[in-house]
C-alpha cells in the first residue's frame, strides 16, 4: 500500500436509481494535500464524498485510507471514527440546539476525559471565537456564515487526519469566506491536515487548495497541482 496516501480509491464505480454516477474513478489524496474537487453541478462531486463517507454505498472499486485501510463496507460512524471529518453541503447543524450543545454532540461520540473535552473546545473556541461569544445562541439563529464556522468546529471535535468539505463557501458572506480558507492554509500548515474540498469559486480554490481534479460525468478528466489549472481547463469543464 502506498503510505503516502491519505486516500487511495481505484475503479470506483457508483450507481444511484439505475444511473451511473461514478466510473472507474481512480483519486489518490497525498498527505498533507488540500486537494479540490471541480467540475460542474451534477458531475459526482457530492456522490464522491458521501461514497468516501459511507452514506452511500459504491458499487465496485476500492477505497483505502491511511495507507492500509479499506473503507468499504466499513459504516459511516465508523469512518468518522478513524478520523475522518466531514462538514456536508449546506453545513447540516443542529438548528434547535444550542452552539454549545452541537460541538458537544461531537465531543461526546468519542470517549474523552473531561480534561480533554475542555482542551479541545478551548482549542476550538480560539479558531472560531464567534463560537465562544454565541455558546448559548440557536444553531438556528446564526447566519450562514457562523453555521460553517459551527460545522467546521464541531468535525474538528474529532481531532481527524482527513477533513472533508463540500461547497464550505456556500452562501456565505465574503469576509467568513476568507477566514475559513484562512483556517484551512492554518490547520494544514500547523496540523498536517489532509483536506479534500468541493468548492466553485476559483479564486478561493486557487487560494486554499495544493492540488486541484476536475470530474466531468462521473470521470475524472484532468489532475494536478493547482498551478496547472489553466484557463483552457477551467473554459472546458467548469465555466457554464
Amino acid at each position: 500500500m502506498n503510505q503516502n496516501s491519505m486516500v487511495k480509491i481505484s475503479g470506483l464505480n457508483q450507481f444511484y436509481s439505475g444511473s451511473h454516477t461514478l466510473w472507474d474513478l481512480d483519486l489518490d489524496v497525498p498527505r498533507g494535500a488540500r486537494m479540490c474537487l471541480m467540475g460542474r453541478n451534477g458531475m459526482g462531486k457530492t456522490t464522491l464524498l458521501k461514497c468516501l463517507m459511507g452514506l452511500i454505498p459504491a458499487t465496485s472499486g476500492e477505497i483505502i485510507y491511511d495507507g492500509t485501510r479499506e473503507l468499504r463496507g466499513v459504516s459511516a460512524d465508523r469512518r468518522a471514527g478513524l478520523g475522518i471529518g466531514y462538514v456536508p453541503q449546506g453545513r447540516e447543524i443542529f438548528s434547535q440546539l444550542t452552539v454549545d450543545e452541537n460541538l458537544r454532540v461531537g465531543l461526546e461520540a468519542r470517549s474523552l476525559s473531561n480534561a480533554k473535552r475542555r482542551e479541545l473546545t478551548a482549542y476550538i473556541h480560539s479558531l472560531f471565537p464567534v463560537l465562544k461569544q454565541m455558546g448559548g445562541r440557536r444553531g438556528g439563529d446564526l447566519s450562514g456564515g457562523q453555521q460553517q464556522q459551527l460545522a467546521i468546529g464541531r468535525a474538528l471535535t474529532l481531532e481527524p487526519k482527513l477533513l472533508i468539505l463540500d461547497e464550505p463557501c456556500e452562501g456565505i458572506q465574503p469576509n467568513i469566506v476568507h477566514d475559513i480558507g484562512d483556517l484551512i492554509l492554518k490547520l494544514n500548515k500547523e496540523l498536517g491536515l489532509t483536506v479534500l474540498l468541493v468548492e466553485q469559486k476559483l479564486p478561493f480554490a486557487r487560494r486554499v487548495a495544493s492540488d486541484f481534479v476536475i470530474l466531468d460525468k462521473g470521470r475524472a478528466v484532468a489532475k494536478g497541482a493547482i498551478g496547472e489549472l489553466t484557463d483552457d481547463l477551467v473554459r472546458k469543464h467548469l465555466t457554464v
